[in-house]
């Protein structure tokens, strides 16, 4: 692996009934586990370990600290093949540690894990050249919120088509002010919502997975392009350079979002509450149905397993690892200890039984449910690589400055992407 592609993978760290026999099928094992996390994680997880151990006869040793660091340490014992038998993965460093599907240990292959309980578009998200690396532990996605107590206020309604969208945006300044905003969209939002565009209208993700190669004509982007730019010049949302102005502040600390003066964004399902939260008294924020274009190929939801837990291929019980993985996410007593301690299960029987307990607050739910139900192709990890998603980002920048042409910054993104895409083959 080259010392530059490391580097940046570094820099990411500073961002139906399941199987439930008794009886297990394996022999009774010594195993070790890996996780990161905080506090509360680290309790439940050693919780779930005790009894998911009790329950098949074998004893795991926790492995856990945060966030930082845990990247370098896992790297170098998967150089030396000395990871442990159960492994917590960041799902945007599966090309670093399983290029070729190898990494980890195939679940097809281990038959304690009921892979049933996973959407398969969801099972894409951690399949590489055909070989399932984990289970996605939690899938997040994301998400339209709009205020509609401010849209209801100017009589609007969310819109479900960007036609739509732009007739709302001129409509809510008409008869709130030229104050007022339909939408928030600055740096990675900005580019993921170019991303979106292109995706809705052709129906691909940035990278083919077959070549490895981004997927979008230079044409296509530009169509992209073009449409982050209509919203601008609307004024549906701020321009960058007045974003700038004001101090780049993140949406939910912004006076205008808590008044409801910026009426919406695009969100992670999982940030709810820290959009909500800040808006004042009698102002509420929807989730809503994916907005499209009218002769759209696929809504292009952007949807991701939030990390994985995998079994090492050097393990030297993977059937009694198996059985742990799967009673730590599909049954009931890794299901209770867990809870949400990782975001919402992507497992449905697990999911299903926090609702039944009454474990997710409504709205949370909603807003997953929105995501989940939404339909679009399988995201590459490649997406979220710090220096492609840079490249990306930093031209549209360039590009909202007047420094570059559609054309230009089209061309821009798709050159760099492919340098980077071009390290892993």
């Amino acid at each position: 692996m080259k010392s530059t592609i490391k580097k940046a993978l570094l820099a990411s760290a500073l961002v139906p009934c399941a199987l439930s026999s008794a009886t297990s099928m394996a022999h009774a094992a010594d195993l070790r586990m890996s996780w990161w996390g905080g506090d509360s994680r680290h309790v439940a997880t050693q919780e779930a370990l005790k009894v998911c151990g009790e329950k098949y006869g074998h004893t795991i040793a926790p492995e856990f600290t945060g966030f930082a660091g845990y990247l370098e340490k896992l790297t170098t014992q998967m150089a030396g093949g000395t990871e442990a038998d159960l492994i917590q993965v960041n799902w945007p460093w599966l090309p670093l540690f399983s290029r070729d599907g190898t990494g980890f240990a195939d679940l097809q292959d281990l038959g304690a894990v009921d892979l049933s309980q996973y959407p398969q578009a969801d099972l894409d998200g951690v399949t590489v050249k055909g070989h399932v690396q984990g289970i996605p532990v939690s899938t997040t996605g994301r998400v339209f919120f709009f205020n509609t107590t401010t849209l209801e206020e100017a009589g609007l309604t969310p819109p479900t088509t960007w036609e739509e969208f732009f007739g709302a945006a001129e409509a809510l300044r008409d008869k709130e002010g030229e104050d007022y905003r339909l939408f928030n969209a600055v740096s990675e939002s900005a580019q993921l919502l170019v991303s979106l565009a292109v995706t809705q209208k052709t129906g691909k993700d940035l990278v083919d997975p077959e070549t490895n190669r981004v997927a979008w004509t230079p044409e296509e982007l530009v169509e992209g392009i073009t449409f982050y730019q209509r919203m601008v010049d609307t004024g549906a949302i701020q321009s960058r350079q007045d974003e700038a102005a004001e101090g780049n502040v993140k949406l939910y600390e912004k006076t205008a979002w808590a008044e409801g003066k910026i009426a919406g964004s695009y969100e992670w399902d999982s940030t709810y509450f820290k959009f909500s939260d800040p808006l004042a008294e009698g102002e509420v924020l929807t989730p809503v149905p994916m907005v499209t274009f009218e002769d759209a190929v696929t809504q292009g939801v952007y949807r991701k397993p939030s990390m994985l837990f995998a079994v090492s291929k050097n393990s030297s019980n993977p059937d009694a690892a198996a059985e742990v993985l799967n009673c730590l996410v599909n049954e009931p007593e890794g299901i209770d200890a867990l809870g949400d301690t990782r975001g919402l299960p992507a497992s449905k029987v697990a999911l299903d039984r926090l609702e039944a307990a009454g474990a997710i607050k409504p709205e949370l739910l909603k807003a997953h449910e929105i995501m989940m139900a939404s339909e679009g192709p399988a995201v590459s990890p490649f997406n979220e690589h710090p220096e492609l998603r840079a490249t990306f980002v930093d031209t549209l920048e360039e590009f909202a400055y007047g420094m570059v042409s559609a054309e230009e910054a089209a061309g821009y993104i798709i050159e760099g992407a492919n340098d980077v895409l071009s390290q892993f083959d």
